[in-house]
């Protein structure tokens, strides 16, 4: 019966969010695991995934021929690095393979190839996969376009100490919300570095700050501030588990649908649009 369900493959797949998508997918009983891809030269290349995870023989092993494990799917999960992300992309489309995407620290560069592989499949992109952030993007939208300047926005993010990209992809979400909601452009208005003298706050702006430490999951604030009150915002990630779950469900919605770029709040049914 599993012959019928929807083949996904896992890139990047030794790491935390591959490791975690890979348990998801075998507890699924709506989808297979195809495929493993792991960057060449990587001692898992050629192991049986589950050995090389250390556990059972699991009959997937690691590659680092993505087309080829591609081309034998329908959805590929893709938690990786920017430049890995782009090449994904283009060979997912090739494949016709649904790509779901929640690599951070994406270009301008790599959204413009990200963007011209969503002509010819469905790629479902977000900065954070779960509901609760998803949903805090909605809040945060909404609350900014119903405060006017007078209220600063400021956006607090906190993670592990491995994270590699600041802001988080969650927290420029978050600013694109913000920004969307006031009806700017966020580049225009984003302040994401203060040290010495930087002079008052640019009023309209939108400020970032990011945390690292220890083993922290994620955590984001959304803080409006005006004169002798504050609206905050807040999402705490206590389970990485989350991120995987809503990664499994984007695959998933994303099996029939016309090609096109999407985000979480489609999944969800959140979007406006």
């Amino acid at each position: 019966m599993s012959e019928g369900l929807p083949g996904i493959v896992v890139t990047g797949v030794s790491g935390r969010m591959g490791r975690m998508l890979v348990k998801e997918i075998l507890a699924s009983d709506k989808c297979r695991l195809v495929g493993a891809i792991e960057r060449r030269g990587h001692a898992w290349i050629g192991q049986d995934l589950g050995e090389a995870m250390g556990g059972a023989r699991l009959g997937v092993t690691v590659t680092d021929d993505a087309l080829e494990a591609f081309s034998k799917a329908q959805g590929v999960i893709d938690f990786t690095a920017p430049a890995a992300t782009v090449e994904f992309a283009a060979l997912a489309a090739q494949a016709r393979a649904v790509h779901v995407i929640g690599t951070t620290g994406l270009e301008n560069e790599h959204l413009a190839k990200i963007n011209a592989a969503a002509r010819h499949a469905t790629i479902i992109r977000a900065g954070n996969m779960s509901l609760g952030v998803n949903l805090l993007v909605q809040m945060t939208k909404r609350v900014a376009a119903a405060l006017d300047v007078d209220w600063d926005i400021e956006v607090v993010e906190a993670h592990h100490n491995q994270k590699v990209d600041a802001p988080s992809g969650t927290a420029l979400m978050l600013g694109e919300a913000a920004a969307e909601g006031r009806g700017v452009d966020l580049a225009s208005v984003s302040d994401r570095g203060r040290d010495g003298i930087t002079g008052k706050r640019e009023k309209g702006h939108i400020g970032f700050a990011a945390i690292r430490g220890g083993d922290i999951v994620g955590e984001h604030d959304v803080i409006f501030a005006a004169a002798g009150e504050r609206v905050v915002l807040r999402h705490l990630a206590t389970d990485r588990a989350i991120f995987a779950r809503g990664a499994l469900k984007a695959v998933l919605w994303g099996q029939g649908r016309n090609p096109g770029e999407y985000d979480m709040l489609d999944v969800l049914g959140l979007n406006d649009r």
